[in-house]
């Protein structure tokens, strides 16, 4: 398979990291969600308080938009970036049209995660915490994917975009964090009682 950039390392270890993470969050919420099929009246062993809890959004509408939980999307989906990551660090070449396809379903992902933000925020009501350590590993691979798939040219863009899309590559930490700050301010402006928690 042919690749015009060294073995992008960095990037594949990410992959793996998040995808273990992003494994563990499924999984935690598919069994709260067995359990609560199981036992109606289960309290989720993630609900703390009115505010910080699973269950509220696992059994909302929006925690089975289709059709069955959405843990299940993640238990699915987190193998692939976990993949890939393996992949890379084994010494595997991947084509273009092979980013350009992961790219989009990192964006898939980003879009979701966006959406299932803005539901719990502004409509649910609550923060779930293992959905936040989703939220947490989704941002930031989304933009190291999509990014690293614009350097390599594998999303046609001009080569001053492709440069500046290197160039951002050694900004992630900071594009994440004011990503983080971002939902934070959202949270606190629309649910003030975050702030009760944090500090009460």
């Amino acid at each position: 398979m042919h690749q015009t950039q060294k073995r992008p390392t960095a990037l594949a270890i990410w992959l793996v990291a998040a995808g273990v993470i992003g494994l563990i969050a499924a999984f935690a919420l598919t069994i709260e969600k067995f359990e609560v099929l199981v036992d109606p009246t289960h309290v989720a062993a993630c609900d703390f308080n009115p505010l910080v809890q699973c269950g509220a959004n696992l059994n909302a509408p929006q925690g089975s938009v289709f059709g069955f939980p959405n843990p299940l999307i993640g238990l699915v989906g987190w193998m692939a970036p976990l993949v890939v990551g393996m992949a890379l660090l084994a010494g595997a070449r991947f084509s273009k049209w092979f980013w350009a396809l992961f790219s989009v379903g990192m964006t898939f992902a980003f879009g979701f995660v966006c959406w299932l933000i803005w539901q719990s925020i502004f409509f649910i009501g609550t923060l779930c915490p293992w959905c936040m350590v989703t939220w947490v590993v989704t941002i930031p691979s989304f933009y190291a994917v999509v990014l690293h798939s614009a350097r390599i040219g594998a999303i046609p863009l001009p080569n001053s975009l492709r440069r500046t899309a290197g160039t951002l590559m050694g900004w992630l930490p900071l594009l994440a964090t004011v990503s983080y700050a971002i939902v934070a301010i959202i949270a606190v402006v629309r649910l003030p009682q975050v702030l009760d928690y944090i500090f009460g």
